[in-house]
C-alpha cells in the first residue's frame, strides 16, 4: 500500500527551467534589436528637430550658430529656438554640429547610427571633415564621415547621418 506522492521529480523541474531559459535568451534577442531601432529612430527624429531650431535660429539672426558641438547648439536654447538640446540617447553626448559659410550661412549637423544599413543613411548629406574645414566658420572641424573621433566616439566604421540646409 504505496501513497501516490504530489509534487515533480528533479528532472521535470529542470526540463522546465531550461526551456524557460532558452525562451528568454530569444526574446531578449529580439528585444536589442529592438531597442537599436529605437534609438536610431529617436536619433534622427532629434535631428530632425534640431533642424527646425536652426531655421528658426536663422530666420532670427540671419546666420547659423558660430561653433561646433554642443558650443553651437547651446546657443538655440539659449536664443529660444528650442526647449533643451537632445542628447545622444546611448551615451548622452551632444550631437555633431558645424556651423559652415564664412558667415555662418550653411551647417552641418549629424550623429553616428548603430545599424550600418539604415535606410536613413542613403539619403543623408556625407559630408567629409575637409568639407567642413574649407568653409567652417566653427572653431575646429566635426568629421561627419565616420572616419574619426566625432562627439559620439565613432570609428572607421560608424555609419554617421547628416544633414545639411
Amino acid at each position: 500500500m504505496f501513497k501516490a506522492r504530489k509534487g515533480f521529480t528533479l528532472i521535470e523541474l529542470l526540463v522546465v527551467i531550461a526551456i524557460i531559459g532558452i525562451l528568454s535568451s530569444v526574446v531578449l534577442a529580439s528585444l536589442n534589436s529592438a531597442r537599436q531601432k529605437s534609438r536610431d529612430a529617436r536619433r534622427i527624429s532629434d535631428i530632425k528637430q534640431l533642424q527646425l531650431a536652426l531655421e528658426l535660429y536663422f530666420d532670427d539672426e540671419g546666420a547659423y550658430p558660430a561653433g561646433s558641438d554642443a558650443t553651437g547648439l547651446d546657443l538655440l536654447a539659449a536664443g529660444g529656438q528650442i526647449a533643451t538640446i537632445p542628447l545622444d540617447p546611448s551615451t548622452g553626448n551632444s550631437y555633431e554640429y558645424a556651423g559652415l559659410g564664412a558667415n555662418c550661412t550653411d551647417y552641418h549637423i549629424g550623429t553616428q547610427l548603430e545599424d550600418p544599413d539604415h535606410s536613413a543613411l542613403t539619403g543623408d548629406a556625407d559630408a567629409t571633415a575637409d568639407d567642413a574645414a574649407a568653409a567652417a566658420c566653427s572653431v575646429g572641424a566635426t568629421d561627419f564621415a565616420g572616419g574619426g573621433a566625432g562627439a559620439n566616439g565613432d570609428d572607421a566604421t560608424t555609419p554617421i547621418y547628416d544633414v545639411t540646409p
